[in-house]
């Protein structure tokens, strides 16, 4: 069961990402709906996790310091490490863009990696608990897909790398999933992984697909597909928590 859960989210995912790469020409509405729902998975799903898991051996304002920790770090890789520089030639520009693409999109991969990691754990607990872990999963796949592709494409990367980083991504929870058989991970450690990757995602939506969704387009249309976004998100992520 856990192995077809496994594979329904490759799917998931991947769809997510082929729909983004067809309608790449309305890239500035995708770019809208994929930072509201960065911003909704952050909020709604691995914040309240983070707090979950550790809640047992960390106090709340300590799991929301890790989340601040987690910006910052993004932070100062974006800004020191993947920075954009006007000094730069061309080529160097666009090194430095595609760089950042990959560091956005390695993020997306790297949660959907622990997504996979979080369903194996949770059938190790119990059928039930695999369940309700898998369908929260499920849920926010398809968005996924659609970030790691607009993390690529709006950093100057090209379709086959976008294609590229999809497939990454598609196959990050499984991977997740079949490593589960070989170690288990605390729930403490698990929940300031999960923090970590809130300040993460918040980075991501708020600080760089927001306001590349605004440049030079209309503001209404995009500001109504970041709040579509959110609401997504928040429908999907309650209804998988019934």
């Amino acid at each position: 069961m856990i192995i077809l859960i496994s594979v329904a989210a490759l799917v998931s995912t991947f769809l997510g990402g082929m729909f983004a790469l067809r309608f790449k020409d309305k890239l500035h509405l995708i770019l809208g709906f994929s930072a509201g729902a960065i911003i909704g998975v952050a909020f709604f799903d691995l914040l309240p996790e983070a707090i979950s898991l550790g809640g047992a051996h960390y106090s709340v304002s300590y799991i929301t310091s890790i989340v601040a920790l987690g910006f910052i770090a993004y932070t100062i890789l974006d800004r020191f490490v993947f920075f954009h520089s006007h000094d730069q030639d061309e080529e160097s520009a666009v090194r430095k863009m595609s760089e950042r693409g990959i560091l956005g999109a390695g993020s997306l991969s790297a949660h959907s990696l622990l997504d996979g990691v979080a369903m194996g754990l949770a059938f190790q607990v119990s059928a039930a608990v695999g369940v309700v872990v898998a369908t929260a999963v499920l849920v926010h796949d398809f968005s996924d897909g659609i970030n790691t592709v607009n993390m690529i494409l709006k950093n100057s990367g090209t379709r086959a790398q976008a294609f590229k980083w999809l497939l990454i991504d598609a196959l990050a929870p499984v991977l997740g999933v079949i490593s589960t058989l070989f170690f288990s991970v605390s729930e403490s450690t698990l929940g300031v992984i999960l923090a970590i990757f809130t300040g993460f995602f918040l980075y991501i939506g708020a600080s760089d697909l927001l306001p590349e969704s605004h440049h030079s387009h209309p503001t209404a249309w995009t500001t109504f597909a970041t709040v579509l976004g959110v609401a997504v998100l928040y429908t999907a992520i309650h209804f998988a928590g019934i």
